[in-house]
């Protein structure tokens, strides 16, 4: 039998693993946590699987998404997608706020579409109970669960996987998730007008790529947690701005320990950024474009320390997102102040060079034989173009070396992740 085009997708370095097609069609495929490749989807070897995979390829973002279909009007909507209205803000509950990355935006947000009843749940990612290395996609009715997933989780997730839930349900639900989650559920949605009918809002968190279990591990290790402690939670952001990374283990006497804590610029800068995968590197929206709303650090205005009150930058992508932020700012769910629409590039000053540079990376692999994503109509290569000479040569070049090293020709194969 020759191999599904979702398969196909893995193996060729193009899934972002999302979990959409998992989510549509859950008895056929399922997602596979591999600790270098990442979470990505398995599908059964049947006539019935490939058949579930054609079908959902029409869910999935990872090789192709179309800016054309994104209303953008001037310069700032050419690099960053729609920018309707931004804010910088916090939630107006204080232990949202301690809890969340930065000022709790998110999970104030998603907080408000269940009380106001914009919502009848919210669909995000939690910390599995039987391993906090890893995710898993849930859907929360009330604050308590929010809480459980507010914070940065800098590990491979699928919230996608709820969507399939959310179609055959009778609820309507809330979508939080990385860029790439949302693209993925902006094109179900258009593929499903039943799904599209029951996700009221949809919110994505600015991401810069997702590492592999193998980084998590060494995480703890760096973090002091003995390979037979048991692991019972693992923070990677939160609890002040822009928090700690820090774990909590059971020895075998039963005692429980807490490991010191580390900067979040040592955990990510040191530990964790090197391990994300390639399709994170060759990623050309790392702020939600296709989400309604979109939240971030706004690094432009840093904190002063470790765990100073957090701040958030929102930013509105749609006219309902728009009107969702600022019914939860007169609700008082939100305390945001109104910021110039061009704030995504003051917050955030490597990313416009980090998509131009997208564009020589991809067209290097393409070079050398190897398959590269598209995302029509988003000017990748303007943005190439006004990089300086020495970005345009270290696209391609720091692309072959990476291609050698990692000998990114070969095909993907998901090994699941021993126990």
């Amino acid at each position: 039998m020759s191999s599904d085009p979702i398969s196909t997708m893995v193996s060729r370095n193009l899934c972002t693993g999302c979990g959409a097609c998992a989510g549509a069609f859950p008895d056929l495929i399922r997602m596979i946590d591999d600790p270098v490749n990442g979470r990505r989807p398995v599908v059964e070897a049947s006539p019935e699987g490939r058949r579930a995979a054609e079908d959902a390829r029409s869910w999935c973002a990872g090789a192709t998404t179309t800016w054309h279909d994104l209303d953008r009007s001037d310069a700032i909507d050419r690099d960053w997608g729609p920018v309707l209205a931004a804010w910088e803000g916090w939630a107006s509950d204080e232990e949202i706020r301690h809890r969340g990355s930065s000022g709790g935006a998110v999970t104030a947000l998603a907080d408000f579409a269940l009380s106001s009843g914009a919502a009848d749940g919210v669909a995000h990612i939690a910390a599995r109970a039987d391993d906090p290395r890893l995710n898993e996609a849930v859907i929360s009715r009330d604050r308590a669960g929010l809480l459980r997933g507010a914070g940065s989780r800098y590990a491979q997730a699928s919230p996608a996987e709820s969507l399939g839930t959310i179609a055959g349900g009778d609820e309507n639900v809330a979508f939080i998730g990385k860029p790439c989650d949302v693209a993925s559920a902006h094109k179900a949605m258009q593929t499903d007008a039943t799904l599209a009918s029951k996700v009221p809002l949809t919110i994505a968190i600015f991401c810069a790529g997702a590492p592999n279990l193998v980084a998590t591990d060494r995480l703890l290790d760096r973090l002091g947690v003995p390979k037979d402690g048991n692991l019972v939670d693992l923070r990677y952001r939160g609890e002040g701005w822009p928090g700690l990374m820090q774990a909590e283990w059971i020895d075998g006497d039963g005692t429980r320990h807490v490991s010191e804590g580390i900067s979040y610029a040592e955990g990510w800068g040191r530990v964790l950024q090197s391990d994300r995968r390639w399709r994170c590197r060759v990623c050309s929206d790392h702020t939600g474009a296709f989400a309604d709303i979109s939240v971030g650090d706004p690094w432009h205005a840093p904190p002063g320390g470790d765990t100073d009150a957090g701040r958030s930058l929102i930013v509105a992508r749609t006219a309902r997102g728009k009107a969702f932020v600022e019914a939860a700012i007169r609700a008082g769910a939100l305390i945001a102040e109104t910021r110039r629409r061009d704030v995504i590039a003051r917050a955030q000053p490597n990313l416009r060079a980090t998509h131009g540079a997208v564009w020589g990376r991809r067209a290097a692999m393409r070079l050398l034989g190897l398959p590269a994503p598209r995302d029509r109509g988003q000017g990748l290569l303007r943005l190439w173009l006004g990089l300086p000479l020495r970005g345009k040569m270290q696209s391609f070049a720091g692309t072959w070396k990476r291609v050698i090293r990692e000998r990114l020709w070969r095909r993907v194969r998901i090994a699941g992740l021993a126990r």
